[in-house]
């Protein structure tokens, strides 16, 4: 099972859902704290999921 484009979204759809700026959001993602987030060559993706149940206060999911 793969993942489809509804499992990823951008570091800057991840920043709107957290109500912080895309550059705020970036460098959560290079620090490592900003749940699913995978650098993927020059592009960051971010693990729906993942960034999903952090919001909720779930267990974190594994990054596929």
């Amino acid at each position: 099972m793969g993942l489809t484009r509804e499992d990823v979204m951008t570091v800057a759809d991840a920043a709107k859902l957290l109500g912080i700026s895309t550059s705020g959001a970036y460098k959560l993602a290079r620090a490592g704290e900003l749940p699913g987030a995978r650098r993927l060559g020059a592009r960051w993706l971010v693990f729906r999921p993942a960034l999903e149940a952090f919001l909720r206060g779930d267990e974190i999911p594994p990054v596929p």
